[in-house]
């Protein structure tokens, strides 16, 4: 990931007499006129100098999707995984599953533990409309397991059940979530949110695809995309959505892609 500007340099040039000392009055005059257009109107084609263009995945864009320049996304690990305390939330009855997360990639397992618990629990999830709740466990009594890994890592456990990620995407393959560590820390430059935000719908797409849920199409111009959109791929028309339902209990629902 690259971030910065093009700072121009100034070099001094040898000092020469002008015959004609009404030119060098002019250069001067036209110089400072600029400077001072420059600083009224900002940097030419409206760009903002308080935003550094971020470079994402090959994609240009502004600071508004959350992104910094200051966070480094290894391409690789060691494959191998440490398993987040259980004690994040809702350590009673319900489903129960497992948050792990490559080691060596700057993710601290029980923190990333508690951001899954608190989006598994959110009035806007699965456990208001779908009946269903969620429980973390520590051990083999996991009937889900989330992995955060780095992007050749998810790829390989993508690969397992005949999926090609890319380096890019997530997925879901039998019990396991595989979270791509890029999109993790990133977000997506389809997504109008924060990474915070796009972690939810990581979230809640791929437990959707466990719980049963096929792909949807965006149900038209204007409209939330559902949650089992995929919206990284484009959201045509409609407007980022990372939960399943809406805050009046609707369910985000669109037209199942063939």
């Amino acid at each position: 990931m690259t971030a910065g500007s093009n700072t121009p340099r100034t070099h001094r040039a040898s000092a020469r007499r002008r015959p004609r000392a009404a030119v060098t009055v002019m250069v001067l005059a036209l110089a400072a006129a600029v400077v001072c257009l420059l600083t009224a109107h900002g940097l030419p084609g409206g760009a903002d100098p308080a935003v550094t263009p971020v470079a994402v995945d090959g994609e240009t864009h502004g600071g508004t999707s959350g992104a910094t320049a200051d966070v480094s996304v290894p391409e690789s690990g060691p494959g191998t995984f440490t398993v987040a305390r259980a004690d994040a939330r809702r350590t009673g009855t319900g489903r129960p599953y497992r948050v792990e997360v490559e080691d060596d990639m700057g993710v601290d397992p029980d923190e990333a533990a508690e951001q899954i618990a608190a989006i598994l629990d959110d009035v806007r999830g699965w456990a208001r409309g779908a009946g269903v709740t969620f429980r973390q466990v520590a051990d083999d009594s996991a009937a889900l397991v989330i992995r955060i890994a780095t992007p050749d890592t998810a790829d390989a456990i993508c690969a397992t059940g005949g999926l090609d990620t890319e380096g890019e995407l997530n997925c879901r393959v039998g019990r396991t979530v595989a979270v791509n560590l890029k999109r993790w820390q990133l977000g997506s430059p389809e997504f109008a949110g924060p990474p915070e935000e796009y972690r939810a719908l990581i979230i809640n797409h791929e437990v959707g695809h466990w719980l049963g849920y096929d792909h949807r199409a965006c149900p038209g111009p204007g409209r939330s995309a559902p949650v089992m959109m995929q919206q990284i791929k484009g959201l045509h028309g409609c407007v980022s959505n990372a939960w399943p339902y809406a805050a009046d209990g609707s369910f985000l629902d669109g037209p199942k892609v063939p």
